[in-house]
């Protein structure tokens, strides 16, 4: 069995039927997510590589705070939507049970894991350090391979047709911002 079938094994539907349930387990994985890769891993990343890059102050403090704020309130707003709509959380041991399409989810695929990147792409801002920009450019990688490789391929498998038919509506990461997306050449639509 491979790591990717390993990790796909492990999502696992909710079997928690209480909302309220739902949100102390979401904010039990905030606690451990955000602990660990919001703080120490980009703290551990700067200790390892602290040459300081020149940001304009205006982006380290303005931008950094816009896409921490914008982050995290995607990030709540996702997890009612999980909690409500799909029954479930972000906690791969607690997946959701229904399929969620709508809300922030109806825009891109990947909100919980847009949200978070924008928070880890203002911290890099706010700290300004070589090593935090490595570890964030990493981090986006490794969310990008596990969407991929990881989730999408399980969701499918769970999901069947309708998951199909969402992946070609809504992009995996950024919004279509002019509505339909562009026919190919011979599409026949």
């Amino acid at each position: 069995m491979t790591v990717r079938e390993s990790l796909q094994r492990a999502i696992r539907p909710s079997t928690t039927r209480s909302t309220g349930a739902l949100w102390a387990k979401s904010l039990l994985n905030a606690v451990l997510f955000f602990g660990i890769f919001m703080l120490a891993l980009p703290w551990l990343a700067h200790r390892l590589l602290p040459l300081p890059l020149a940001i304009p102050t205006v982006c380290r403090t303005w931008l950094a705070g816009a896409l921490v704020l914008v982050g995290i309130g995607m990030w709540a707003v996702c997890l009612d939507t999980f909690s409500r709509h799909g029954k479930g959380t972000p906690l791969p041991m607690d997946a959701p049970r229904e399929l969620v399409t709508t809300g922030l989810f109806g825009i891109i695929r990947n909100p919980i894991m847009a949200g978070e990147l924008l928070v880890i792409w203002g911290e890099t801002l706010y700290v300004a350090s070589l090593g935090v920009v490595f570890y964030a450019v990493l981090i986006t990688l490794g969310a990008h391979a596990a969407a991929c490789y990881v989730e999408e391929p399980e969701l499918r498998r769970r999901f069947g047709p309708a998951y199909d038919e969402y992946c070609a509506r809504v992009p995996r990461w950024f919004p279509k911002v002019f509505g339909r997306r562009p026919r190919r050449i011979g599409d026949g639509r």
